[in-house]
């Protein structure tokens, strides 16, 4: 075996090895259907106020909060008979 054919045949065999190895990572890799997906909301409930919810939103990337009240029509409203 001349020097060409011994380097020729090296090259084919990282290149196979190579092709094995990327192989072998893919296959590893988690499948999209197994990894569920936390969503992130911006929004909670910090108190309540007179039957209502007061609702905390965030700006993620800036330090800035947003309050408002959520009532749902099926509480009741202290107060009011």
């Amino acid at each position: 075996m001349t020097d060409y054919e011994y380097q020729k045949t090296l090259m084919i065999g990282a290149i196979i090895g190579a092709c094995f190895t990327l192989l072998a990572f893919y296959m590893l890799k988690p499948s999209p259907e197994n990894h569920t997906v936390t969503p992130k909301t911006n929004f909670a409930i910090v108190d309540t106020y007179k039957g209502c919810d007061v609702v905390q939103w965030d700006n993620g990337s800036f330090a800035e909060y947003k309050y408002f009240l959520f009532c749902n029509n099926t509480r009741p409203v202290y107060g009011e008979k």
